[in-house]
């Protein structure tokens, strides 16, 4: 019988108002992958916070036994101390410091005020070769992609000689082929005595690494699943993640009527802002119609973002060309001022960085894109602005005690939906969503399409980016398929299958 490397017994946490983990269990083995499964909310990351003393003891009740000995973290220095290391889904790095640098970073080699650099580069050097990144320990993080930056994660990981490594959301930045050398890489680990957890919502990547599968639902622990005897198929978690079966992953769209072309991009060049003879977006031409999902997909790096930043606004780029004709009008637009003026709305992909203000209130956050609704000169009619909020809660059935709540105590899914409601209160006739589902569960992820398929009801003209192919599939009217900075297909969504869309993009990389 295989040694229990952790157990947290009778875990509870409390917010003002939330009971975040509610009696939460949870038992694993030495040398496993051990997955952690469950809505937005259901309190994974949570549960993980208080393991690895993000949440110190006194805060929560229950106990931590790891090793076979109670711990009581009140630091994250004393989780790492012991072994336990945590990998954020947001990366910890710094883009102008190099993989080195990064890696010792509150760890450095050498005397306190006498780095030994030569020591810290061997080290880092050795590291990296364990997870299989060639790169100099000295290159920039700036210079390498998303997935090799998740390497490094790793590599820093191991270099804190790392027992149990606690992956959050690993590959939700990952395009299909960086995902799945992490995942290997995490086998190959295990294979090597390693012990993880992981959380994901990206359900046939659990089934293919996991052991055991742990599902929690609503600060709950439902059930664990034991990957050699139980049914772990993504049909069989759902069901245990949400309550009950989903037996269609996206909408039905009804009485949608696409309508004449509502925003035109012709010609569409954009070069990289630091790089200035590198192009992007390269003669890109597009259109989307009144009341149609056109789905854009293409591998990372393929131009997708650079293609919707540079529309809203100019946001994006420099050296930009093109014709951008909205209802029929050319327009020149300078900035997303001028972008949001004229009825066009973009979703960022980075809801945290970029799309919301963490540290205000759902109700404020609501209002940002069109604060002159609710202003009379220079004053916001802080009734009017939560009616508003009250309003798109509501409508998008967003989860939280109050309009007031912190954006920033509230789940991704939630978050979303806040995201969603800033830019539907703007009312825009063009709604760019780019990756509108990263990093949320399969319930609110189904909530989030219905938004989509309403919005289209209403009219508007909605562009579709996402990394998910059968997402892309399941929700487009019509699909753009990009690689390197071009256009290299077009199709419709009945006609649209994930061999003929990744053949198209074979296709296009053998003859440039």
């Amino acid at each position: 019988m295989a040694k229990v490397l952790l157990e947290m017994k009778s875990i509870t946490k409390t917010f003002p108002g939330v009971k975040a983990l509610d009696n939460v269990n949870l038992r694993v083995e030495e040398g496993e992958i051990h997955a952690l499964v469950g809505e937005n909310g259901a309190g994974k990351s949570t549960l993980m916070n208080v393991l690895s003393g993000i949440y110190p003891f006194g805060t929560y009740e229950g106990d931590i036994v790891y090793d076979g000995e109670v711990c009581e973290f009140h630091k994250i220095k004393d989780s790492e101390k012991k072994g336990i290391v945590i990998i954020h889904q947001e990366l910890a790095l710094i883009p102008y410091m190099t993989i080195g640098e990064n890696m010792f970073l509150g760890n450095e080699q050498g005397k306190k005020y006498n780095i030994d650099w030569n020591k810290t580069y061997a080290e880092a050097d050795k590291y990296l070769a364990m997870v299989g990144l060639t790169e100099s320990s000295k290159t920039l993080i700036k210079d390498i992609g998303t997935g090799k930056q998740q390497l490094v994660e790793i590599a820093k990981a191991l270099a804190k000689h790392a027992k149990l490594l606690i992956l959050d959301e690993p590959t939700s930045s990952l395009n299909e082929t960086d995902s799945r050398a992490l995942l290997d890489l995490m086998k190959k680990l295990k294979s090597e005595g390693m012990t993880m957890i992981i959380i994901s919502h990206k359900l046939n990547e659990v089934s293919y690494v996991a052991d055991h599968i742990t599902v929690v639902r609503d600060g709950s622990t439902i059930e664990t699943l034991d990957a050699k005897t139980d049914d772990i198929s993504e049909a069989r978690i759902i069901k245990g993640m949400v309550g009950r079966e989903i037996t269609d992953r996206f909408p039905k769209r009804h009485d949608c009527e696409i309508g004449d072309v509502m925003m035109e991009v012709k010609n569409w060049t954009v070069f990289h802002p630091e790089f200035s003879e590198r192009k992007v977006v390269d003669d890109v031409s597009i259109n989307v119609r009144k009341g149609e999902v056109v789905g854009i997909y293409g591998l990372m790096g393929a131009g997708r973002t650079e293609l919707a930043m540079s529309i809203f606004g100019r946001s994006y780029g420099i050296g930009i060309s093109g014709s951008l004709i909205l209802k029929g009008e050319e327009l020149t637009l300078k900035n997303p001022r001028q972008a949001i003026k004229a009825g066009i709305a973009y979703v960022t992909e980075d809801r945290k960085g970029n799309g919301l203000v963490l540290s205000n209130s759902i109700k404020v956050n609501t209002s940002l894109a069109n604060l002159d609704a609710l202003s009379s000169g220079s004053f916001i009619d802080k009734d009017k602005e939560y009616l508003v909020a009250e309003e798109y809660v509501q409508k998008l059935k967003t989860k939280t005690p109050s309009v007031e709540q912190l954006v920033g105590n509230l789940s991704g899914g939630n978050q979303q939906k806040v995201l969603l409601a800033k830019w539907m209160f703007a009312d825009p006739d063009v709604l760019i969503l780019d990756e509108p589902t990263r990093g949320i569960d399969v319930g609110a992820k189904y909530e989030i399409y219905c938004i989509i398929n309403d919005l289209a009801k209403a009219g508007k003209s909605v562009i579709m980016i996402s990394s998910e192919l059968p997402e892309v599939i399941g929700m487009s009217d019509r699909i753009y398929i990009m690689n390197q900075a071009k256009i290299v297909g077009e199709m419709k969504a009945s006609d649209a299958t994930q061999e003929n869309i990744m053949a198209c993009i074979v296709k296009s990389g053998s003859e440039a």
